[in-house]
């Protein structure tokens, strides 16, 4: 069962060397997962790579600037979804980790102008919405926070480098 993604929240969680992913926390329709270290750091990196090849700023600017282009759509879309972000009490993230099942697998396609974000445990249960270009950025980088909480990017990752992946196509990170 998919639930409608209405909000979500990250938490690393020490004792478990995981990230929570609350969705909906608080909620009747609430649904929580774990992010391993492999899946969180796929995620950050193809997303991001995905939001650069889709980004009609970062086309029209010249190659020596492309990477300040990013870098200002970023910081704008930090800006601009600063007023939807709000606190989630720990007692609701606490039964939301005590809950939450091993992502599977989350995708990351284009629907028009916006992104649909579909979130899968290893139950086939999760989540799906669909966000705009500043959403994704938002999103990607409380993950990212939660990474460096994590400290999971101190040392390089072990195993095989990500795959080159092909622009316009749907990005997926599996676990």
């Amino acid at each position: 069962m998919l639930r409608v993604l209405t909000s979500i929240t990250f938490v690393y969680v020490p004792r478990e060397d995981r990230i929570t992913v609350a969705i909906n926390a608080g909620r009747a329709d609430a649904w929580s997962c774990w992010l391993t270290r492999r899946l969180a750091l796929a995620v950050i990196q193809r997303g991001t790579e995905y939001l650069v090849s889709t980004s009609d700023l970062a086309q029209r600017a010249p190659a020596e600037f492309r990477g300040e282009a990013v870098a200002f759509e970023r910081d704008a879309a930090i800006a601009k979804t600063a007023q939807a972000m709000s606190s989630t009490p720990p007692a609701v993230l606490k039964a939301s980790t005590d809950i939450a099942e091993l992502a599977e697998r989350l995708t990351i396609s284009r629907e028009r102008d916006a992104f649909r974000l579909e979130l899968r445990g290893q139950g086939e249960q999760g989540a799906a919405g669909t966000v705009n270009r500043a959403e994704l950025q938002r999103i990607l980088q409380m993950l990212h926070t939660a990474v460096m909480q994590a400290n999971w990017l101190a040392a390089p990752a072990t195993g095989q480098p990500a795959s080159p992946t092909i622009p316009g196509e749907a990005k997926s990170a599996r676990h």
